[in-house]
């Protein structure tokens, strides 16, 4: 099984801030992919996401707040 390449670095993003309280560590992980990553990135993240492929639920929150 692959996996697609934005879950797994959003996954490894959300590694890195799973000390902090949930809500801080969403936000961190949101304002992260926000800064660095292609419009196409975030938009293949968010695909994924409505596809139910997303577990991890750090980057789900994240994500839900990258599409307000």
């Amino acid at each position: 099984m692959t996996t697609d390449p934005q879950i797994r670095l959003a996954t490894e993003i959300a590694a890195q801030f799973r000390h902090r309280p949930p809500d801080e560590a969403a936000e961190a992980i949101a304002r992260h992919i926000r800064s660095f990553w292609d419009p196409r990135m975030r938009a293949g993240l968010s695909a994924q996401v409505e596809a139910g492929a997303v577990t991890d639920p750090l980057v789900l929150a994240a994500v839900r707040l990258l599409q307000r």
